[in-house]
C-alpha cells in the first residue's frame, strides 16, 4: 500500500524558491532573470506559481543557489500530482485487463 501525501502539504515550488532561496539572497527578480539568463517574466510567472519548473530552470537555480535540480524537479512533480488527485474522482478510466 502506498503512502499518500496530503495535497495541502504539497508547495508550488516556484512559491518555496520565492519565499526559501530568492528573497532571503535579497536579489530582485529583474536582477535574477538576467544572472540566470532567462526572461523576467519567465522568471516572474515561476515564482509566482503560475508555470511549473523545468528541468532547465531548475539547472539554473542549482548552478546560482546550490540546491540540487532533481530536489526542485521532484517538489514540482509532488505538486502535480497533489493538484490532479484533487479531481481524480472526475478521470474516468477501467482498469485493462491483463491480455
Amino acid at each position: 500500500m502506498a503512502l499518500k501525501m496530503h495535497s495541502s502539504l504539497a508547495v508550488h515550488v516556484g512559491d518555496w524558491l520565492k519565499t526559501e532561496i530568492v528573497a532571503p539572497a535579497g536579489i530582485s527578480v529583474t536582477a535574477l532573470a538576467e544572472h540566470l539568463g532567462v526572461s523576467r517574466q519567465a522568471l516572474s510567472t515561476l515564482l509566482n506559481g503560475n508555470a511549473s519548473l523545468s528541468a532547465d530552470m531548475a539547472i539554473r537555480f542549482e548552478k546560482a543557489f546550490g540546491v540540487k535540480a532533481d530536489t526542485l524537479l521532484r517538489m514540482q512533480a509532488t505538486y502535480e500530482l497533489a493538484q490532479a488527485r484533487l479531481h481524480e474522482r472526475d478521470i474516468k478510466v477501467r482498469k485493462l485487463a491483463a491480455a
